[in-house]
């Protein structure tokens, strides 16, 4: 038996998780979002919505993105610098702050994306 076909223990990218839509690690999508493959595979709109919280100015809500999570944070960093605001990424859910649904709905849908606006 060679040398390269011996089965050996590797703690490289080799044994991490593929990007569901490009195939890759790390995901090669452009800016984060899903190609062709994404377009064919959503079946439900991802849902927009706003949520005051105390006396804060409140926060918009991107639920149900069919998205890699390693996709959400790189979206999430391009919407907060457009913004230029805070948010985070929890449970699969994005948080941006502010009242930002008509930017976000707009970006989302020239990705291609179906979106919903709730309340």
């Amino acid at each position: 038996m060679a040398d390269k076909d011996r089965l050996v223990y590797s703690t490289g990218p080799e044994g991490r998780i593929n990007c569901p839509n490009c195939g890759k690690t790390p995901c090669a999508c452009p800016e984060g979002l899903a190609g062709e493959a994404r377009k064919r595979t959503q079946t439900e709109p991802v849902r927009l919505s706003f949520r005051r919280t105390g006396k804060g100015s409140g926060l918009t809500l991107v639920e149900k993105l069919p998205m890699h999570p390693a996709g959400k944070e790189d979206l999430l960093k391009k919407f907060k610098k457009r913004l230029g605001v805070g948010g985070t990424v929890k449970d699969g859910v994005l948080e941006i702050q502010g009242d930002r649904r008509d930017f976000i709905r707009t970006e989302l849908e020239a990705a291609g994306y179906k979106v919903k606006t709730l309340g």
